[in-house]
């Protein structure tokens, strides 16, 4: 029973006004002092006015002991027998804080856990359960005295800032836990505790690469903030965002990433975070949710049924055994984080059964909140759409979280901080290393490598997984001075690992059983004598399990690879050297195969290597469903192959060059993973006719990377594109700090302000007089670099002194997010900004937002009911985010011109539709995914509308009543879905241009006469 969770039972509405009543009331003016005030002279059981006597101390402790006892429900009946003595003992203890010789300043900057140890201790005569309940009490009661103290001085909340701002934030999320915590009976309370801590010690912990798999690195300490991409309503090119940021309200995401690019982390961290309701604010969707880490290897092992709720925890070997239903009653109550890991580490066959279950799942459980992880390719873009997922992908690592992830190995290695630097220095300096740093797994290879190497790192891919091996397999144990009854060099041993793996890939499978693991080592022993003369195929298997640190028991009687790349570049060798070639080929279009057939290319002599290039061209010419896919792939392979004959190299990239130049986003990813020798066949400005193809090929430039990749891209300087120059100004960030500001910022347009966002940049900015933005710089910061008379837009994220914005002279534009936590707006006017940008939280309510009239344009992100703004604000641009309540309010915004809804909102009420449709000067809509749909149900006419926008569509919207819906619209945006008839839109007298984007099927573009049909969809589409 824990009955400590009072804590979270108990909301300020109830406990603030009782804690409120142990001090005096404060009197005209009484928190407009400058100086702190003694806590003795506060309390309202002191002195000759005192209007809390002791009866009524004691009635106060009893209406917070019954309170408590209440909130937890049959969890707080064992502790009915110790009332009266759990009242006499808060009572003493409230009255302590008389006794305290310290004042509100003091009290503020202890915190609620160090002044709760400050007051007198009456528990040596509870039980443990009334210990623990009693503690409870006095710490939630310390949290709402530490929040008066803080609310009452404005001397305190000028000068403890930080400390003000936590207490706030830990008191709204205790309210907000409160909402999403039903009752619970004791039996599912005390397990739901204990499954939190199993799921946080499960996965709390990371095996770094290069570090022995017993020294685990804690979660807290190694994770990183990864960065997403994902498409924004009025962005035609994805938003890329910290992951976090990303994962933003939504309830269904499925997120793409590569090998080793930290999608299993990322979960991980998600779990870990959500079972100790420590998320981030951006995150609260989460609070109160259960974790269940799902990964589908498991799940799907031996070709078993996917299990419902109540297996899940057996399904992943999880040791506690719940009370009948539970896992069941918490879907059931909307309560559950699921975190399906590795839709690509089941077979293909596999995948249709398994989205069968999501389905199954999402819709007898509705209300939870669903992650699905799996690689890129692993299946199509729709594969989720009809399910409403929001797709994010893991964008390839900044040269920022590259230096991150350096120094944090480092640290966990306890490694020399020169040592890290030195590193970074080689892959900056090396066009070969920053091509490969581009995900935390490479990252770490090149860290175990520089470090076990004294500084030397191989070139290539294949020279680096080759010498990672050679150090796990080998040098480890030398150099320890380990030895065992079996030795294997590392050929031997390599000899052995690729036949599993090979097995594997084979087999479709990701884990194997031991006794085909020792069966296919045992096969192969006969022709190892060195091996098999030193013990059997089950002990020789062992050794590899234990000091190879490739291999894992992820449960009884099963082993797979720790780390999937490591799986296909073993598997790709054994290919090769089995003259696998045509089999490589007829599976290289599965997702499971491509790595593989990649690394074959590397593994290859050049006559190999030619037969397989070939190979998969004449495919690709034979086989029209995956000609795409298979040409692109084998271009891919071009930067593997090290030595090849000019006329196989012209093959393959002559099918490249008919796949240019892209047009969109997608064909921009698709391409720029080919590697640079797309470079080299990519047209520059002058030969693209079309808008898109000028963005798409700048975009598939600055994806490569790298100099040459940055002396392609200066050809766009000055090619009287806007939208191509804008972006130039925005990609410092994607490359070398000294190379970009000598090649590409002299060449700027004049006026075009660069993107800031590393502190390398700033000392090459402070000998331009060229304009920045920035974000994640403080503006004293600025000031501090020289630079700060020239930043025209800064977005802040957390909090800073915002009294130095002043000092900006050129800010033109201001973003603040809800980490900053400003309560009141109304400094900003007079600050003579163009645009202001804010997001409403409980914690930042944008108090004064009202006076805030002279910005042209003000932005406002949704995160709390707009019921508690004020009235008429000047709001231009609204997204609603999460949790904001009724829209009636927008009626009285006479600025409002656009509104947005963040991609996890699915229905509006009929009068949230209609407060939209009041508001005269609303021109311009974006909904996503079903909203649309929902609009076009609702039988509401937005009169004024003229730019819609809807993304994510369903497949085969039906736009027969949207010119019922908006009959002035003059552009229409579609993103995503099929089998959309275009031909209703005739109906819409002003309609002039439409635009789709990753649309697919789309037919009735005939119908619209003097329509301007703007259709960019990718023809590299996977085809499955």
């Amino acid at each position: 029973m824990d009955v400590a969770s009072v804590g979270v039972r108990l909301g300020s509405g109830v406990v603030a006004p009782l804690v409120r009543r142990l001090f005096k009331n404060p009197g005209p003016g009484a928190g407009l002092v400058d100086k702190p005030v003694r806590i003795d002279e506060l309390v309202s059981f002191r002195g000759e006015k005192r209007t809390l006597g002791e009866r009524e101390m004691a009635k106060l402790a009893r209406e917070l002991v019954d309170r408590g006892l209440k909130a937890l429900g049959t969890e707080g009946a064992a502790l009915a027998e110790e009332r009266p003595a759990l009242e006499t003992a808060l009572a003493e203890t409230l009255h302590g804080l008389g006794r305290l010789d310290m004042d509100d300043a003091q009290a503020v900057r202890l915190g609620a856990d160090r002044l709760a140890e400050t007051l007198p201790d009456r528990s040596r005569e509870l039980s443990a359960a009334g210990e623990a309940f009693y503690r409870a009490l006095v710490r939630l009661a310390c949290l709402h005295i530490v929040d008066f103290f803080s609310k009452r001085s404005t001397f305190v909340a000028r000068t403890l800032v930080e400390q003000t701002r936590q207490n706030e934030r830990l008191i709204a999320t205790l309210d907000l836990l409160i909402e999403r915590l039903p009752p619970r009976s004791t039996e599912d309370g005390g397990f739901e505790d204990r499954y939190r801590r199993y799921v946080a010690g499960r996965h709390g912990t990371l095996t770094i690469f290069g570090l022995d798999r017993d020294d685990e690195w804690p979660l807290d300490d190694a994770y990183l903030s990864l960065e997403a991409t994902r498409r924004e309503p009025g962005h035609e090119m994805p938003v890329v965002e910290r992951a976090e940021r990303a994962l933003a309200g939504l309830d269904r995401v499925l997120l793409r990433g590569g090998a080793g690019s930290g999608k299993t982390t990322l979960v991980q961290w998600l779990a870990v975070t959500t079972a100790a309701d420590t998320v981030p604010p951006g995150l609260n969707h989460l609070l109160g949710r259960v974790p269940f880490v799902l990964p589908l290897r498991t799940l799907a092992r031996g070709d078993r049924e996917l299990p419902g709720p109540g297996d899940f925890l057996s399904a992943v070997n999880c040791p506690h055994t719940p009370p009948a239903g539970w896992a069941e009653r918490v879907l059931a109550a909307g309560r559950a984080l699921l975190l399906v890991d590795g839709i690509d580490e089941i077979p293909e066959e596999r995948r249709p059964a398994t989205r069968a279950w999501l389905r199954e799942m999402l819709r007898e459980f509705p209300g939870n909140v669903w992650l699905v992880t799996g690689r890129p390719a692993a299946v199509a873009e729709d594969w989720l759409a009809r399910e409403r997922f929001v797709e994010l992908a893991l964008a390839p690592l900044s040269p920022a979280d590259v230096g991150a992830l350096i120094h944090r190995w480092h640290r966990a290695a306890r490694g020399e901080e020169a040592e890290a630097h030195a590193l970074l220095r080689a892959v900056r300096g090396r066009q070969d290393l920053a091509r490969l740093a581009t995900n935390p797994l490479m990252c770490a290879v090149m860290c175990a490598l520089h470090h076990a190497s004294h500084g030397y790192l191989p070139r290539g891919r294949e020279a680096l997984y080759e010498a990672a091996l050679r150090m796990l397999l080998e040098r480890r144990d030398r150099q320890r001075q380990v030895t065992h009854s079996i030795t294997l060099d590392a050929a031997s041993a390599t000899q052995l690992l690729q036949k599993l793996a090979y097995w594997l890939i084979r087999n479709g499978d990701s884990e194997m059983d031991r006794p085909d693991a020792v069966a296919v080592i045992d096969g192969a022993l006969p022709s190892m004598p060195q091996v098999r003369q030193q013990g059997s195929a089950e002990d020789v298997y062992r050794h590899l399990l234990e000091r190879s640190g490739l291999l894992r028991e992820p449960a009884e009687g099963l082993v797979d690879f720790v780390h999937r790349t490591f799986q296909d570049y073993l598997a790709a060798r054994e290919a090769v050297e089995a003259r696998d070639l045509p089999l490589l080929v007829k599976n290289a279009h599965r997702d499971q195969w491509e790595d593989v057939v990649r690394m074959a290319v590397a593994h290859g002599r050049p006559e190999e290597r030619a037969r397989l290039l070939r190979l998969l061209v004449r495919r690709g010419d034979q086989v029209k469903r995956h000609r795409l896919r298979l040409h692109l792939l084998a271009a891919a392979c071009l930067e593997h192959a090290t030595q090849l004959a000019p006329e196989v190299r012209e093959l393959v990239t002559a099918r490249l060059t008919e796949l240019l130049p892209p047009r969109t986003w997608n064909e921009a990813v698709a391409l720029a993973q080919t590697g640079s020798v797309v470079l080299e066949l990519l047209p520059g400005p002058a030969e693209l006719t079309s808008d898109e193809e000028r963005l798409a090929v700048f975009e598939t430039m600055r994806l490569v990377g790298g100099d040459v990749a940055l002396n392609r891209l200066v050809e766009f300087c000055g090619c009287g594109d806007g939208e191509v120059e804008r972006r130039l100004a925005l990609c410092w960030t994607n490359f070398e700090p000294g190379s970009y500001a000598e090649t590409v910022l002299p060449r700027l347009r004049p006026g075009e302000p660069v993107l800031v966002t590393r502190a390398e940049e700033l000392p090459h900015l402070a000998r331009t007089r060229t304009p920045y933005t920035t974000h994640g710089f403080a503006p004293e910061q600025l000031v501090s670099a020289g630079v700060a008379d020239r930043c025209v837009r800064l977005s802040v994220t957390d909090p800073v002194d915002l009294a130095v914005l002043g000092r900006l002279s050129a800010l033109r534009e201001l973003r603040l997010g809800r980490g900053v936590r400003v309560r009141d707006v109304s400094f900003l006017k007079g600050l003579g900004l163009r645009a202001i940008e804010l997001e409403m939280s409980e914690e930042q309510p944008l108090r004064g937002l009202q006076d805030l009239d002279d910005p042209e344009t003000l932005v406002v992100w949704a995160y709390a009911p707009l019921s508690r703004l004020p009235r008429r604000v000047p709001v231009t641009w609204l997204t609603c985010v999460e949790n904001f309540g009724s829209l009636t309010p927008v009626r009285e915004w006479p600025r409002l011109r656009t509104v947005a809804f963040a991609s996890g909102l699915r229905r509006l009420r009929p009068e949230d539709w209609r407060a939209l449709s009041a508001v005269e000067r609303l021109e311009t809509l974006y909904c996503w995914g079903e909203l649309g749909e929902n609009l076009l149900e609702s039988g509401v006419v937005l009169t004024n509308i003229r730019q819609l926008g809807f993304h994510s569509l369903p497949p085969g919207l039906d736009l027969s009543r949207l010119a019922d819906a908006a009959p002035r619209l003059e552009r229409l945006g579609l993103a995503g879905g099929a089998g959309v008839d275009l031909t209703p839109l005739a109906r819409l007298p002003g309609l002039g241009q439409v635009t789709l984007l990753e649309t697919e099927s789309v037919s009735g573009a005939d119908a619209l006469s003097g329509v301007t049909v703007r259709h960019s969809c990718s023809r590299y589409r996977s085809t499955r």
